[in-house]
């Protein structure tokens, strides 16, 4: 078992208005390994309250999704005795209505793109190294979000 932390920390602004709804939503989430990542609630969700520079949660999940599945499929293309020189994911998540008055990020795309270094995989055996990624992914293990690669 391992046990993984973030700690997130946010202060009424000078100004703000909490009680009329009128206050900012950015707040700061920091990692264990001292990294603080400026966030705050995604622009779609609450307008001008938020801070458009800063990562919302839908960004972070989106962005957790692709990393797993990357980290998970250097490690798998490695083993199967593939060079990787660069992965890069261009990772899209949809934001729907599930019920009245609830929504999810129903769905992500990966969209990576792979530089080989000598003998690359054919189709078939790159769709089944995503497959085995996907399959073997914490995060996506971790979610009820349809995940594809594209």
């Amino acid at each position: 078992m391992a046990t993984y932390t973030a700690d997130i920390d946010w202060t009424l602004a000078p100004g703000d208005d909490f009680r009329s709804g009128r206050y900012s939503r950015g707040h700061t989430v920091s990692f264990d390994g001292g990294i603080n990542v400026p966030a705050s609630a995604s622009p779609h969700v609450v307008g001008k309250w938020a801070v458009k520079a800063a990562v919302d949660p839908e960004e972070m999940l989106v962005a957790a999704l692709s990393n797993c599945h990357m980290l998970t499929f250097l490690h798998l293309a490695r083993l199967a005795g593939f060079n990787i020189t660069s992965y890069r994911d261009h990772a899209e998540g949809v934001m729907e209505e599930i019920a009245p008055g609830r929504q999810a990020v129903t769905r992500v795309t990966l969209k990576p793109e792979i530089v080989w270094s000598g003998e690359a995989p054919d189709a078939g055996r790159l769709a089944q190294l995503h497959h085995e990624a996907h399959e073997t992914c914490f995060i996506a293990n971790s979610v009820k979000t349809q995940v594809t690669v594209a």
